[in-house]
């Protein structure tokens, strides 16, 4: 087989993965123009744009970038706060939104400032898009039913509106999107068929029928409408649309960069986070330019793009193509596809985000698991947007939280050998006569260093009969000024009562900042022991005793 692999020219092989792709996408760039509250070919010009500008700038061999579904649901948020329930006025604001989203994109690129995205913990992009796909879900009931649409965010009300119309449900419309449904899922059992195209291929076949029984369409989609330059924000809606486009640009960047890193990691492929920065800042800016979507590297078309034996940029630029042929030609057959086989898609796409199995590993682990929670519920409760905000603030509240009360080790010798471990963890570790190891367990800083000190002289106070305090600063890269002070004032409390201080296993910016403290009590040689044992040794006389 790998023979016939190799024999394979790679310009096939991204000729049939670029048309796959165009087949895949044009449909879901649609559906998430509706979730986008934004007319059908907002989504249509995101797709060409986002591949084409990557594929001629882009670094990733399978990256696709589109419109996704999360920031779809951003936007929608953001165009409702700006400009209410006024269609009109919220597709000029959502252009603008795109735009701001992409000079937001360029400007951290320009700053390299590629590590961005590590701003959203990974479990706080998981719990935020399991919401997401909730909340997308639960929109998409009433148009794969054929009732009135729902609106808000919060689910619970969602649920009720949705209860309230169900007598308006049409049995042709609810009839369509379950059986696009089952076709969807059945087709990811059978990966020779191209589910979504049969589905859609059925849909049009039977939207004449749908039609006659008021089942909605798709509808117009004119390329050439609203192709002017978006406006500008007024002077008091400046602060809120930058807002927003910082939101866009983190929701956005995060998933982007999650597809982009883990397919490099799987084949071997070198990553630049800032050049995709500014690669997804050019195509949103122009997206925005054309009254487009903001466009990300999706998970979803990334991985279907790798599977359909896609090797180079080429099959982007190959879809790109497509995608502009296929609306050529086949436009008249997009505009019928039904609104419950869009919805299905779109319940399709985001199932994959509401598998409870993405939340096991870290219910194993025990760890983060209360920012996993809390940032469901934000963007149950909360909405879309808040919810994403909330939900980053309560992940840097609990990490400030966890450095600002750290856990102050006490080292004792393991085994008369050359290890130094916690006594707590090891209780037949043996603390060293007339000496106090610690060791704190994070990073020494402004938030934490008072309090640790304060740790440490409890401890002295509780120790009679020491000359030696070693204290082990491995977890510390560097220290800010007042940990500096906070060590000096420690340093002469220690004077004061005839005891002196060791600093071991510094790193190299942290000696730096203790070498210019220029304490008396605090000598250059208190700070050359890179190891606790070194430290030992150098308090103890040639006869074992201590000093």
């Amino acid at each position: 087989m790998s023979a016939t692999v190799s024999a394979t020219p790679a310009w096939h092989s991204d000729l049939v993965a670029g048309l796959s792709i165009a087949g895949l996408l044009i449909p879901e760039a649609v559906a998430y123009s509706g979730i986008a509250n934004l007319p059908p070919q907002a989504g249509v010009i995101a797709l060409f744009v986002g591949l084409a500008t990557y594929g001629l700038l882009g670094r990733s061999r399978y990256a696709i970038v589109s419109a996704t579904s999360s920031s779809a649901a951003v936007l929608a948020a953001g165009t409702l706060a700006l400009a209410g329930g006024d269609l009109v006025a919220r597709a000029a604001v959502a252009a603008t939104l795109v735009l701001l989203a992409g000079l937001c994109f360029l400007i951290a690129g320009a700053a390299r400032l590629g590590g961005l995205s590590h701003l959203i913990a990974r479990p706080v992009l998981r719990g935020y898009t399991f919401g997401l796909a909730c909340v997308i879900a639960l929109k998409q009931l009433p148009h794969l039913m054929g009732i009135a649409d729902v609106h808000g965010d919060f689910v619970p009300l969602l649920i009720l509106q949705l209860a309230r119309e169900l007598g308006q449900l049409s049995p042709a419309a609810l009839g369509a999107g379950v059986i696009a449904l089952a076709l969807l899922f059945a087709g990811e059992r059978l990966r020779r068929v191209p589910g979504s195209l049969v589905v859609i291929a059925l849909g049009v076949a039977a939207s004449g029928w749908l039609a006659q029984r008021g089942v909605a369409l798709t509808g117009e989609i004119r390329l050439d409408a609203g192709l002017g330059w978006p406006r500008w924000p007024s002077s008091d809606q400046w602060l809120p649309s930058v807002e927003l486009a910082a939101a866009l640009l983190l929701i956005l960047y995060a998933e982007s960069y999650s597809s982009i890193r883990g397919f490099a990691l799987k084949h071997g492929d070198a990553v630049n986070p800032n050049r995709d920065l500014l690669v997804l800042g050019v195509a949103n800016v122009i997206s925005g330019a054309l009254h487009g979507m903001p466009v990300g590297a999706g998970y979803s078309g990334t991985s279907a793009n790798e599977a359909a034996g896609a090797r180079s940029r080429l099959s982007g630029l190959i879809g790109a193509a497509s995608v502009l042929v296929l609306v050529l030609l086949a436009l008249h057959w997009i505009e019928r596809i039904p609104q419950p086989v869009l919805a299905a898609i779109v319940i399709h796409a985001v199932s994959k985000s509401l598998r409870l199995g993405t939340f096991a590993p870290y219910l194993r682990w025990r760890r983060d698991r209360l920012v996993l929670l809390a940032s469901v519920l934000a963007v149950l409760s909360l909405g879309i947007l808040n919810g994403l905000l909330v939900a980053i603030a309560f992940s840097l509240v609990m990490l400030l939280r966890q450095l600002a009360t750290p856990r102050l080790s006490v080292l004792g010798r393991l085994a008369n050998g050359h290890d130094f471990v916690d006594i707590a963890q090891h209780p037949t570790a043996v603390p060293v006569p007339g000496m106090l190891i610690v060791r704190p367990e994070e990073p020494l800083f402004f938030a934490n260093a008072e309090a640790v000190l304060a740790q440490l002289r409890h401890r002295v106070e509780a120790s009679p009969g020491l000359h030696w305090v070693v204290l082990s600063l491995e977890e510390s890269p560097d220290l800010d000024g007042t940990a500096l002070e906070s060590i000096g004032d420690f340093v002469t409390w220690l004077a004061a009562r005839g005891i002196a201080l060791r600093v071991a296993r510094l790193k190299d910016g942290a000696r730096d900042a203790l070498s210019r403290l220029a304490s008396p009590q605090l000598p250059p040689q208190a700070l050359d022991d890179w190891s606790v044992e070194d430290a030992v040794a150098a308090t103890t006389s040639p006869k074992g005793t201590t000093q």
